[in-house]
């Protein structure tokens, strides 16, 4: 049953990065990686959230929302490739890679924080 809630949360999260990669692009331009950036900060409020709620959420929600569809919205293989291309990417590009993980690592862990805040609100 867990590997079917993995998969599950998985099967949702994966499309939806694409989706909001494609978006991102359209409407931000390339210049930063935004698509990247969205979804891990998404995914570590989404992932604050539920440690915030600790023992409330039933241990089914947790491996399909965190486990599942968190490990497949976020994506730190492609912030890693995505930085090291923006470094290497003529002029600016180290500064535009230095930016992209300050604010990936900024937002992400002040995501993660109001999340698990919000959780403890209850």
């Amino acid at each position: 049953m867990t590997l079917l809630l993995v998969l599950a949360g998985g099967a949702v999260g994966a499309p939806c990065r694409f989706l909001v990669d494609r978006l991102a692009g359209r409407l931000l331009g390339v210049t930063l990686p935004w698509g990247t950036l969205i979804v891990n900060v998404l995914g570590s409020l989404v992932l604050g959230l539920l440690a915030g709620l600790g023992g409330t959420v039933p241990g089914w929600v947790g491996t399909l929302l965190g486990t599942g569809f968190c490990g497949a919205l976020t994506t730190y293989s492609t912030f890693s490739y995505e930085t090291v291309r923006l470094a290497g990417d003529g002029p600016g590009g180290r500064l535009r890679a230095l930016c992209n993980v300050a604010a990936t690592l900024v937002a992400g862990l002040g995501a993660a924080a109001l999340g698990w805040w919000l959780g403890g609100l209850r």
